[in-house]
């Protein structure tokens, strides 16, 4: 079995914490259930690039269920929790790739091992296997089907590449499924943000100001869980939309340039560069903490912070603080990474049920339909997003009305007005 791990002798505490979170992932284990049976990934190979969390191991776990030959890879440097990327090895047979803490040429390594790999369906979280693909291994797209991903940001390149007529093969955007954003980034991204946060700096949030930068459906998690937790809100936006919608939520919303000199706690989830940058260093208060939740490490300018600190020393695990040169101090969470994956344990296994739900379907979806489907970015199918609706429910002892046949066909007609 081809690996890189840090360890396989913590495969059997890495196994325990993958049937913990099963237990909180039914939708997914009745959908492992059906694959044992039928099959339908028999003789795919999938190339993943995820968080290698107890919650991806219950995926991996399911592909391989539908007959998947199976290669993981971290999609994160500090993502990874290494008892699961041993377990995966060691328990389940499924060729895995991470070192919680690897650095960036190792990172890329992994990823080139699973495109050595030649998987047929790539699962991405990110888009830096397409990415990788598509600039360094042109070769390895004709045998490619098809493709998912699973965030907004790997949404958003791959949207780009396909503008500009460079994405080859198809995939379908896991990330725009209902049953995905409304819940994993909106309540996992908020309660897992927060936990990474506390965590790392033990700080109380109540009556500290927090700023949040970006109001997507993770920037709504973020503030609405610090709110609870009684932070007071300062939203920074640059969709009039959005900035709009926060204000009617209750939220203070400035310029960043305003916020900065407020901020005791900064949480950037915008999927750009640079969001927090050299304006905002020059007018924090002493004290002041930063972190990202998004995607890539890119949204804190991280380089400049560096040119601009008279010293740097590590206070705690994933807290480096940075003394500038009037003194003020100013601390990075993570090294600007995934707060809620390096320093917590990524979104609860309730929400990515749904997720991993969505993964797992669409990869069967790909592998029916890929022929035709041309090069492009494509939604998760509704009738796959109202299945796993409907599972969830049901999983929850939930259940919820049916139209009668006279409202559907009021509804299906246009007859019938005002009475």
């Amino acid at each position: 079995m081809q690996h890189d791990v840090k360890d396989l002798s913590l495969a059997a505490a890495g196994k325990a914490r993958i049937e913990w979170a099963d237990n909180d992932m039914p939708v997914l284990a009745s959908i492992r259930e059906r694959f044992e049976v039928d099959k339908p990934l028999e003789g795919i190979r999938i190339g993943a690039c995820l968080h290698v969390t107890t919650e991806t191991a219950n995926l991996m776990r399911t592909l391989k269920a539908g007959g998947a030959e199976v290669m993981l890879c971290a999609s994160n440097p500090l993502s990874t929790q290494d008892d699961v990327a041993a377990a995966l090895v060691q328990e389940y047979g499924i060729a895995t790739f991470a070192i919680k803490g690897e650095d960036t040429a190792t990172y890329y390594k992994h990823i080139d091992t699973v495109i050595a790999g030649k998987p047929q369906i790539t699962m991405d979280d990110g888009a830096d296997v397409v990415g990788r693909v598509h600039a360094e291994f042109p070769e390895a797209l004709e045998g490619i089907l098809g493709g998912t991903e699973e965030t907004t940001t790997g949404v958003i390149r791959l949207a780009a590449m396909a503008d500009d007529g460079a994405l080859k093969y198809p995939i379908i955007a896991v990330n725009e499924a209902n049953t995905k954003h409304l819940f994993d980034n909106r309540y996992g991204t908020g309660q897992s943000t927060l936990d990474g946060i506390i965590r790392a700096t033990n700080r109380l949030i109540a009556g500290r100001t927090i700023v949040v930068s970006g109001y997507g459906w993770c920037g709504r998690g973020i503030a609405s869980r610090a709110d609870g937790l009684g932070g007071n809100i300062i939203v920074c936006e640059v969709d009039p939309l959005k900035a709009l919608e926060a204000v009617m939520d209750g939220y203070r919303v400035m310029p960043s340039a305003e916020a900065a000199a407020l901020a005791d706690i900064w949480v950037t989830v915008t999927g750009d560069i640079s969001v927090i940058d050299s304006p905002a260093f020059d007018a924090m208060k002493d004290g002041a903490i930063i972190c990202n939740s998004g995607h890539f490490n890119v949204e804190i300018n991280i380089p400049r912070l560096r040119e601009v600190a008279v010293s740097t020393r590590e206070v705690r695990p994933l807290v480096e603080e940075f003394v500038l040169k009037d003194g003020r101090k100013i601390y990075l969470l993570a090294d600007g990474r995934l707060v809620n994956l390096s320093a917590a344990e990524g979104h609860p296994a309730s929400v990515m049920d749904m997720s991993f739900a969505n993964q797992a379907l669409c990869a069967e979806f790909v592998a029916q339909n890929c022929s035709d489907m041309e090069a492009g970015v494509y939604e998760v199918p509704v009738e796959i997003d109202e299945e796993i609706a409907e599972l969830k429910l049901a999983s929850m002892g939930v259940k919820i009305d049916q139209l009668t046949e006279q409202q559907e066909t009021y509804l299906n007609s246009w007859q019938e007005g005002t009475v």
